[in-house]
């Protein structure tokens, strides 16, 4: 799989993306969202990995990159990094995105490309860009539900925040119960110190009507 021409810079921080070629969806079950959740976690190492030696008691050792934040959508995937090592990011989206492509054509009995060409990426080198991106990336499961409703003048954002707060594929539940498994918050900002915090930010964005 070829990978992106552009150099990550330890210490930076990175919002990357793709989505299924010709916009096809690349979660079509339970299953599929967590051998990715499970992907994102067994992925971030130094270690050279064979996933069907990798047993319950795997120690990942040593991590590569940093996760702030995550989501997984039905056809697109976007996960906020701080490139932590030489080259971290390059290899952790290497062995992520072939690893799960494998496991998709595999269990669908598929040949050919699963990703809009190579990952996509934003370097976040403002701060407040990096605060937006915490809630951008934790909203998207609201389009679920409503795709426009950041044009809908009188839309819901109490059933729209319930839905964002329930969505089992972002980060945003180890924030909330404060048991970051994937996430590791230390390297990122702290915006948001508690839940209520969390909750605070997002019902502000959704409820957020333009003039």
């Amino acid at each position: 799989m070829a990978l992106r021409k552009q150099n990550f810079a330890p210490g930076e921080f990175y919002h990357l993306y793709n989505r299924g070629t010709e916009k096809r969806l690349i979660f079509l079950d339970k299953n599929d969202y967590d051998y990715f959740l499970f992907l994102m976690y067994i992925c971030n190492t130094q270690k050279s990995i064979k996933l069907r030696d990798i047993g319950k008691n795997f120690n990942r050792e040593k991590t590569i990159v940093d996760i702030g934040v995550y989501c997984l959508m039905p056809n697109h995937f976007h996960i906020f990094v701080h490139e932590k090592t030489e080259g971290g990011i390059s290899k952790y989206m290497l062995k992520l995105m072939t690893g799960y492509s494998m496991y998709f054509n595999k269990k669908y009995e598929r040949t050919g490309k699963l990703y809009e060409g190579v990952f996509k990426s934003n370097h976040a080198s403002s701060d407040r860009y990096l605060k937006y991106l915490y809630s951008y990336i934790h909203l998207n499961p609201a389009k679920l539900i409503d795709k426009n409703w950041k044009e809908h003048k009188k839309r819901n954002f109490h059933i729209l925040l319930k839905y964002v707060f329930d969505y089992k594929y972002s980060s945003l539940k180890e924030y909330m119960n404060s048991n970051f498994k994937i996430v590791n918050p230390t390297p990122f900002p702290t915006y948001f110190k508690k839940p209520n915090d969390h909750k605070k930010e997002l019902f502000e964005w959704l409820s957020f009507e333009e003039q």
